[in-house]
């Protein structure tokens, strides 16, 4: 019986093992997507105890201490303390065999708090005041832990409104030797169907310090925000969308419906569409001029349970995978930015795992000229990365298109320990390979085996983002 994660964790050959050891588990990260904090980089935050890094806004624990009937106020409440709420996760985790939180929490405590033991109910105090001790140390502020997890480039997730201000602290400050960049994520503006969206445009109004009362006026103020953010290293933008279609009735059409939204005017879905698929036409062709790519992730089903979402809001653990079918939708919007403009570089991320091929297949109808993998499959995502999730990603990918250019795996995480979960990643992809290799479906050639690796756990990502690093 093997040890529990020992240091050839999920690597169940040989060559899985050489593959890892020997590249893998060398190689810098470029996280390109994630949910992190410039101000806490900037400012070198300390975290006080293990809750607050842990369970501060993790909505995938939340989701295990429910699930373990405790109540909310003991998760996410104010009266409640740190130590309490680390208790009821500590509780919970052992019942949750077979989940990835059960591998990705004791990767953190090895690797950054050099504690073996599982964590339960009985230990959880010793690892408290353990893990509480090692957090004053310099080498667990946060610029520590992006030391030592060896984390080339941060990519957080910034609104067009946003200023930059921490950004711009970061790029002046010459004791940061990794880059941190913004990525734009112009959601709100999309989401005209909201009742807030008049007074978002407001705010992106004043932070253009430009008048917006027409789709044309929108349209100059996010070419002119995109210039900001290109000048401040950004080379992505990321789109949150419920589901994927396209609904090209020009721009005349999107600004009557952007009028009405201004006026609080009820839309219909026809309406909402047409001008959305005309703002994502119009940024994906900004996204080309600046050579970004254009993140999509869709098919999330998002704040199910009203109750929770008055009281907590967004992004809290109230979310599922959808099952809209976007096949016809996606191919749609994508020959049509092909016609205007020429494909941006693109990567695609459905939440549902049933699209895999279906996106594997896509993929290969668009690629174009001058870029390895232009148009992406994105990693298994949210609900999917696990290992079954990121196995079944990988080998849809390997089977419909070429696995040596995949840009690899993301956090897309809000918490500054989660960089093990590129080595999760990684210890997966060394498997999957190494199974194929020792199978006799792959020569043993360790010259490309290396680059395949070292590709795709670092290298493709720096080449497709043009990352100086």
């Amino acid at each position: 019986m093997k040890p529990f994660m020992d240091e050839d964790f999920l690597l169940t050959n040989d060559t899985a093992k050489s593959l890892y050891h020997e590249y893998a588990e060398q190689m810098p990260i470029i996280d390109f997507h994630c949910h992190i904090s410039p101000k806490e980089i900037a400012e070198n935050r300390n975290f006080e105890n293990i809750s607050q890094v842990w369970l501060g806004g993790d909505h995938y624990k939340w989701r295990i201490i429910r699930s373990n009937g405790v109540d909310e106020a003991e998760i996410t409440g104010s009266q409640s303390s740190d130590r309490v709420k680390f208790q009821r996760f500590a509780e919970a985790l052992p019942r949750a065999i077979g989940n990835p939180m059960v591998h990705w929490t004791h990767l953190e405590l090895k690797r950054y708090f050099g504690c073996n033991q599982f964590l339960t109910a009985e230990s959880a105090e010793d690892i408290w005041n353990l893990c509480n001790k090692k957090l004053r140390e310099d080498s667990l502020s946060v610029r520590g832990i992006i030391h030592q997890s060896n984390v080339k480039v941060i990519a957080t997730t910034d609104d067009p409104a946003d200023d930059l201000c921490w950004h711009k602290k970061l790029h002046g400050d010459p004791t940061c030797d990794f880059l941190v960049v913004p990525s734009m994520r112009p959601d709100q503006a999309m989401r005209v169907e909201k009742p807030e969206f008049a007074v978002y445009i407001q705010k992106l109004s004043k932070a253009a310090e430009t008048p917006i009362h027409s789709i044309d006026d929108l349209f100059s103020v996010l070419a002119a925000r995109i210039d900001f953010f290109d000048s401040m290293g950004c080379r992505a933008s990321d789109h949150a969308l419920e589901y994927l279609f396209c609904r090209a009735e020009g721009t005349a059409k999107a600004d009557t419906v952007f009028k009405k939204a201004l006026n609080g005017e009820s839309l219909s879905t026809e309406e909402i569409e047409a001008y959305k698929t005309e703002l994502l036409l119009f940024l994906g062709e900004q996204y080309a001029k600046h050579d970004w790519a254009m993140q999509i992730h869709y098919n999330a089903l998002r704040n199910n349970r009203t109750s929770l979402y008055h009281v907590l809001g967004p992004d809290t653990g109230m979310d599922c995978i959808g099952t809209a079918a976007c096949a016809d939708g996606l191919v749609a919007f994508l020959d049509a930015l092909d016609a205007r403009c020429g494909l941006p570089k693109m990567i695609l991320y459905s939440l549902n795992p049933n699209d895999n091929a279906m996106l594997g297949s896509v993929i290969g109808s668009f690629q174009g000229p001058g870029v390895r993998g232009k148009i992406q499959h994105g990693c298994a995502w949210w609900f999917n990365d696990s290992k079954a999730g990121m196995e079944n990603q990988l080998t849809s990918l390997a089977n419909l298109s070429l696995l040596g250019n995949f840009v690899g795996m993301v956090t897309d995480s809000r918490s500054f320990l989660s960089y093990t979960r590129h080595e999760y990643f990684r210890r997966i992809l060394c498997n999957l390979i190494g199974s194929w290799v020792e199978n006799g479906e792959y020569p043993n050639d360790k010259k490309m085996l290396e680059s395949i690796i070292k590709g795709i756990c670092y290298e493709n990502a720096k080449a497709y983002f043009h990352y100086d690093v």
